[in-house]
């Protein structure tokens, strides 16, 4: 959920840094964004984990006892950022061009323009692939094992050290990922189905 909501909100920092026009703004955003996106996610994890140095986390709450955990969700908001801006940058520029100039008709700045008129359209619009995108962040979080941060596979497996069943274990772990995800895409179909009606 924090990963989520980060990578929300940077992502669409980075949309609108991209949508700007100016060059100063759009070019840095332009190069994170598919810097990003041309890497593998494990790849990003373990440099998150490596090369942040290790008294940076001193500052956060027990954060010498949960170094690993607190990097992988750093490396999800900042991952994730640049997925989120190109969905919200797609968002924003379905909204007809017409809704734009009418508020700027009415004397609004860029950003009251963009926080009242476009924004929440593009919010609603984008809803669906928003959550489709969680969805593919949760079943992310697995990867997190080459850090060794404690999530939802790595309690399966020490279960499954426990009771000495790994293998039911992991097929149990695989049963549950299903269950969620399949569950999440459902309400996502019924979600999508019900925006196209109101439309």
């Amino acid at each position: 959920m924090v990963a989520t909501i980060g990578g929300i909100f940077f992502g669409t920092l980075l949309a609108l840094m991209r949508l700007s026009g100016k060059a100063v703004l759009t070019w840095p955003a332009t190069i994170y964004v598919n810097g990003m996106r041309s890497v593998p996610l494990v790849m990003v994890i373990l440099w998150f984990f490596l090369l942040v140095p290790a008294g940076f986390y001193k500052y956060l709450p027990d954060g010498a006892n949960h170094r690993a955990e607190y990097s992988a969700v750093i490396t999800f908001i900042a991952f994730e950022a640049a997925y989120f801006s190109e969905i919200m940058r797609a968002g924003i520029q379905s909204i007809p061009r017409g809704q734009v100039f009418a508020g700027q008709a009415l004397g609004m700045t860029y950003a009251q323009n963009m926080r009242f008129v476009v924004l929440p359209q593009a919010f609603r619009n984008m809803l669906p692939v928003l959550l489709t995108q969680t969805i593919i962040l949760f079943q992310d979080t697995s990867l997190v094992y080459a850090i060794g941060a404690y999530d939802l596979l790595k309690g399966f497996t020490n279960a499954g050290k426990i009771y000495g069943r790994p293998e039911e274990t992991y097929l149990l772990a695989a049963v549950v990922y299903f269950v969620i995800c399949f569950a999440l895409s459902w309400m996502v179909k019924r979600l999508q189905a019900k925006i196209a009606i109101v439309r």
